[in-house]
């Protein structure tokens, strides 16, 4: 008796109010997804500008690296006159 049950009908105003709904669910869903993309942009400026930030700390160093290396080869070469000096004074 109750193996053909016919379907309740689907009124113009049922089908509005599902919708809304579902639109409303939607809605909702895309609000969270904006947020959680917000917030992941938010990490990845966090992440950029410490980016920045050791980029630059390792330029300084490069720098600092860069005059040292060419103190040390001044000092090489000062160093080379010097022993060269010395052989020509010893008659070497």
């Amino acid at each position: 008796m109750t193996d053909h049950l016919l379907p309740y009908p689907d009124t113009a105003e049922r089908r509005l109010r599902r919708a809304l709904r579902q639109l409303e669910a939607a809605m909702a869903e895309q609000r969270q997804a904006v947020g959680a993309f917000r917030a992941t942009l938010a990490d990845l400026g966090g992440a950029v500008a410490g980016l920045d930030a050791r980029t630059r700390a390792l330029g300084v160093a490069l720098q600092e690296a860069a005059a040292d290396t060419a103190a040390a080869q001044e000092a090489a070469r000062r160093l080379r006159r010097t022993a060269a000096a010395m052989e020509r004074a010893g008659g070497g």
